[in-house]
């Protein structure tokens, strides 16, 4: 008998008002989806298909329309501890330091001022910013923030992450770099990550399974599992191989409207 997954979505129907046109626009529609525990799962799509505002409901951002949305079971109503997010911008505050940026959350749980920097000196080491500790954010470079960032989600203990574009506003080269980062951040954390992104290349790279999302309103079109070993999860391993090939272009075909 399989596990009860850990995000259970079934027959989905999120909405929201265009504030410009006075409408009601339907986002998602009629969307089933399962997470499991301990799963990277990666949500591809066309523009307006409905990826962000998914992320925004799980979050407990949004209320659904119609359908269920649980964890472990239970409704999803509100934003909660157990779930962490991560958006396109930093959202470090500017006055602050990064150890205690990432403590913040911590502080805001009555955490003695020692034991919650013990623990931001922790998920600073993960992510490899242990040395920018006492630095404030406009002394870190932009891949620098966005894995403050993560720090910050990782330190408050979420049973899930929720990802949202994270790596967008970077250079192309350190998006790379903080992909790989990524893979052994997880690999060390091993916590539940939905990760929504425009690029079908880094689904294919970060996610243990891909999920395709048809034209808006969204829902699921394709469910891809990535078999590819985590131990070659490298650009200089993966760029040429034909494996990751294969597996990106079956994916791209199918958010291109094609089948595969």
């Amino acid at each position: 008998m399989s596990a009860a997954p850990k995000i259970a979505i079934r027959d989905l129907r999120l909405e929201y008002v265009d504030e410009e046109r006075g409408q009601r626009h339907v986002a998602v529609d009629a969307l089933s989806l399962d997470v499991a525990e301990k799963e990277f799962l990666a949500v591809v799509g066309p523009s307006g298909c409905g990826k962000s505002t998914l992320i925004s409901a799980i979050a407990g951002f949004l209320k659904p329309r119609a359908g269920t949305l649980e964890m472990d079971g239970r409704p999803i109503g509100k934003p909660g501890a157990d779930r962490g997010v991560v958006f396109q911008e930093y959202a470090l505050l500017p006055w602050k330091r990064v150890i205690d940026n990432v403590a913040l959350g911590l502080k805001f749980k009555g955490m003695a001022k020692a034991e919650r920097h013990a623990i931001a000196r922790r998920f600073l080491e993960i992510t490899g910013l242990a040395a920018a500790a006492e630095k404030f954010p406009h002394e870190l470079s932009g891949g620098m923030k966005q894995r403050a960032a993560v720090a910050r989600t990782l330190a408050n203990a979420p049973e899930i992450m929720l990802m949202d574009e994270p790596f967008a506003a970077v250079d192309a080269q350190t998006r790379l770099t903080l992909q790989e980062e990524l893979v052994r951040i997880w690999e060390t954390s091993r916590v539940t990550v939905l990760f929504v992104t425009h690029s079908v290349e880094e689904a294919v790279f970060l996610a243990d399974r891909v999920v395709v999302l048809t034209p808006g309103p969204g829902r699921v079109k394709a469910s891809v599992p990535i078999p590819i070993a985590r131990s070659r999860r490298s650009w200089a391993t993966l760029n040429a191989d034909p494996e990751f090939g294969a597996l990106r272009d079956r994916v791209l075909t199918l958010v291109r409207g094609g089948d595969a």
